[in-house]
């Protein structure tokens, strides 16, 4: 295994590692601040707080009697709430003398809804910070505003652009502009030509003139881990060619690729300034989610595509941002579950769970990208964690509140010997689990 070859273009391998610990960092700290003030606030007093695990790096102790510190490795975190024998908060330390009063300060003291309250606010603080991501990603980049007027015109290699920032467009090889949202179906059934008629709107006259197809072969972004990225691709750029044969339309790009079969695939790449240049990537196989359900391989280079014109936007209201977040949030969960489905039952790769390598090369290629690019992967990442802790495993929070759900049907908590048993479980089956994970960076393609 060439580990050199594990590392993002991002830089050195340190630099890849720091955007691991403060991505970590971040969502790690957010999940146990949450587990920590709703315990506060349903009366339990914590003794630590931790960002980190092992050694102590640096510690201090606030006017309620909190340790809050920071530990030497940066692989998680906890909060151990008073009474309790250990992190996990599962078991009650032996506290003989306690009086009424000091016992519900403790967790295994808490009456059974503050404790599930405490428990399942980690994940609830994770899925709140990725809504708020997501909304105020969404509010600074804006959304596209109807009726499609131009705000900037992408140079293409041999085009004059006729059209300029603040002309209306009004149909396009004869069909009528729709509404933004439609703008997909609509590139679909324009004819693949590369130059058709616009009708546009400018200063109040109209005009018709001739223009390339809308949405030419642009890369409107790279994905991280790509044969794009790995070949130098950036935002912006133009595939002119696809094994010299000339192309104007991101779909003739798109069929090239996923014609290939995956063997390589010489671009013909053109960068404003730069000229052009020719590039040659491995497509990789991916499994991706369908809108109707269920997932499709296909062979892809990891861009996304641009057009040709881009629309004017306009700042989402307050709601609609909220809105926005929560719904890639329940999209994020909703892909997760079905992509553990398709794993499980063999119809897609298990090489799409990655391990804390992936996620490195991952945190390291959208810290590179920018900043909105990796706090939207923070985002990403505080969502996952928030679904993963929800498992009904003993060791995670999941498996807390299947055990507080048993104590509530069933007026009592299981037996201390019971506990032991899917405790050991437990950390079995998530040990396993992440034997599996970084096995699959080292041995997946």
């Amino acid at each position: 295994m060439d580990v050199v070859g594990l590392i993002p273009d991002f830089g050195s391998l340190l630099s890849t590692i720091l955007a691991f610990v403060i991505a970590l960092s971040v969502i790690v700290a957010i999940h146990e601040y949450g587990h920590y003030i709703v315990g506060r606030w349903s009366g339990i007093e914590a003794d630590v707080f931790s960002i980190g695990m092992g050694p102590v790096l640096a510690s201090r102790m606030d006017k309620r009697g909190t340790r809050w510190q920071i530990a030497a490795f940066p692989v998680g975190g906890y909060v151990k709430f008073r009474g309790d024998a250990d992190a996990a908060s599962l078991r009650a330390a032996d506290t003989p003398g306690l009086d009424s009063e000091a016992r519900r300060q403790t967790m295994a003291g808490a009456p059974l809804w503050a404790r599930a309250a405490t428990v399942a606010a980690g994940p609830a603080f994770n899925f709140i910070l990725s809504i708020a991501v997501f909304a105020v990603v969404l509010t600074i980049r804006g959304v596209a505003s109807d009726p499609f007027t131009v705000d900037e015109v992408h140079p293409l290699p041999g085009v004059e652009s006729r059209i300029e920032a603040g002309d209306r467009i009004l149909s396009i090889a004869g069909r009528e502009m729709p509404a933004i949202e439609e703008l997909g179906g609509f590139y679909d059934a324009l004819p693949v030509e590369r130059d058709l008629d616009y009708a546009i709107e400018r200063r109040g006259d109209d005009v018709e003139v001739a223009g390339p197809y809308p949405y030419p072969p642009i890369v409107g972004s790279v994905t991280p881990q790509s044969a794009a990225r790995a070949a130098g691709l950036e935002a912006g750029d133009v595939v002119t060619a696809v094994e010299g044969e000339e192309i104007f339309a991101f779909t003739q790009l798109r069929d090239a690729v996923g014609a290939s079969d995956g063997a390589p695939v010489t671009l013909t790449v053109w960068r404003e300034g730069e000229g052009r240049r020719e590039v040659v990537l491995e497509p990789r196989r991916m499994d991706l989610p369908l809108p109707e359900g269920g997932f499709e391989t296909r062979w892809l280079i990891g861009i996304t595509g641009g057009m040709y014109l881009s629309p004017q936007t306009s700042t989402p209201g307050p709601l609609a941002a909220v809105g926005f977040g929560a719904g890639q949030v329940g999209y994020i969960v909703e892909q997760s579950l079905s992509g553990l489905y398709h794993m499980a039952v063999g119809a897609i790769s298990s090489c799409n769970l990655q391990g804390p390598v992936g996620i490195a090369q991952t945190s390291g290629a959208a810290a590179s990208a920018g900043l909105l690019s990796f706090v939207w992967f923070i985002a990403i990442l505080s969502t996952a964690v928030g679904f993963v802790n929800l498992f009904p495993i003993p060791v995670l929070d999941g498996g807390h509140l299947v055990l507080y759900a048993y104590e509530a049907v069933a007026g009592r908590a299981p037996s201390e010997k019971a506990l032991n048993v899917l405790m050991a479980a437990g950390i079995a089956l998530v040990g396993t689990l992440m034997v599996f994970a970084v096995a699959n960076d080292f041995l997946c393609p």
